[in-house]
């Protein structure tokens, strides 16, 4: 479900790193669902519109954060909220950062509808546990309120 393409068969090393970062994600109870697979960690969006995952893969040598979602609507609500606050991704995303302890980090973020059709925001990450653990509940906390990502804040 992670909308990668091009993955790489995971060393045991990069086995261990998905499991710690599933542990952790698990631990912080920010989001539903948490699977560990070969490919790496999908988490499920606790209280999105529709169906998104969080996820952390390794891709060409690198590892990457992401959100994905197949509804397009939901994407287009997240870039809508953004273009109508001046808000910037990276900016929101590096305070979320610098929150949970990592400062300093310059985040990039690139937006895109994958080969398989997923839309999908995502980031590099350092590829250690702690690290990329880190980046993916950053993730979590910057889009958890933009556009359609929390669902129960409009029945509230």
């Amino acid at each position: 479900m992670t909308g990668q393409s091009a993955m790489t068969t995971p060393t045991k090393a990069l086995q261990e790193l998905f499991e710690g970062v599933g542990d952790r994600a698990r631990g912080s109870g920010a989001f539903g669902d948490v699977r560990i697979t070969p490919e790496g960690v999908e988490c499920d969006a606790k209280a999105s519109a529709e169906p998104a995952t969080y996820t952390l893969t390794h891709e060409d040598g690198k590892l990457w954060v992401s959100l994905v979602m197949k509804d397009r609507w939901q994407s287009e609500s997240i870039e809508s909220e953004l273009m109508h606050s001046g808000d910037k991704i990276e900016e929101l995303l590096e305070e979320e950062l610098d929150d949970l302890g990592l400062d300093g980090q310059s985040p990039q973020v690139q937006h895109f509808r994958s080969d398989d059709m997923f839309f999908t925001f995502r980031s590099g990450v350092p590829e250690d546990a702690k690290t990329a653990a880190i980046w993916l509940l950053a993730y979590e906390q910057c889009f958890r309120n933009l556009g359609d990502m929390n669902a129960q804040a409009d029945e509230d």
